[in-house]
């Protein structure tokens, strides 16, 4: 069966790695440490994607930018303590390197910084099976179009031919806005009924369903 898809981008965090909760408490254990309060666990959840800066100005618009570096500093703090209890998703791994013999372009659209996405990219091993990446330190942050349009000129694939996969609203609002078609997964940060409301093609509930479709449909 001929491919529908040449180019499969996915999100990272939430899609490929189980790191929603991780961020989620982060954010919030950061928050108090420098006097704010926390968020609840649903609107951290939904920051989740963003760049650091949209996500804080999102949570704290009360913040002036010079509070931002102590909230930055702490956040890590947090979650660089749980990095090497953060794992990819069973599955994820298996499914990239298959995608990757399979003969599909691949490439990560992250919220995360670039030294961020590189230290997982060597942790997991996962790095060489990606053709590009961007970044939220490199470009626009989602659900601004700037990291897929950049990602297709880079490896010189049509609107048409991408699909991109995300666990949240930014991620589908982003390929909806870059005129590429979408899969959602349930199994991340946002839930289930705000990924339907932007009609993505499928909407996963595991990862074991995400690798089903793409074998049968991409």
């Amino acid at each position: 069966m001929p491919k529908q898809f040449d180019l499969l981008v996915f999100d990272w965090d939430g899609t490929l790695m189980d790191s929603a909760g991780a961020i989620a408490f982060s954010i919030q254990a950061a928050s108090r440490d420098v006097g704010l309060t926390a968020p609840s666990d649903s609107e951290a959840r939904h920051i989740i994607g963003l760049g650091l800066n949209e996500a804080i100005a999102a949570l704290f618009p009360e913040l002036p930018l010079s509070g931002y570096a102590a909230l930055v500093e702490r956040y890590r703090h947090y979650y660089l303590s749980q990095d090497t209890e953060i794992l990819l998703f069973a599955g994820a791994a298996e499914t990239i390197t298959a995608l990757h013999e399979e003969g599909f372009l691949l490439a990560v659209a992250t919220g995360k910084g670039r030294r961020g996405l590189d230290r997982v990219f060597e942790q997991t091993g996962l790095g060489s099976y990606f053709h590009a990446s961007r970044c939220a330190d490199e470009c626009f942050s989602k659900p601004h179009p700037c990291m897929l349009l950049e990602i297709m000129e880079e490896l010189g694939v049509s609107q048409a031919k991408t699909l991109m996969v995300g666990d949240t609203s930014h991620d589908l609002q982003m390929a909806n806005n870059a005129g590429v078609s979408a899969v959602g997964v349930s199994y991340g940060a946002h839930p289930r009924e705000g990924l339907l409301a932007l009609s993505p093609l499928v909407c996963a509930d595991n990862f074991g369903e995400l690798r089903q479709w793409l074998n049968d449909h991409a």
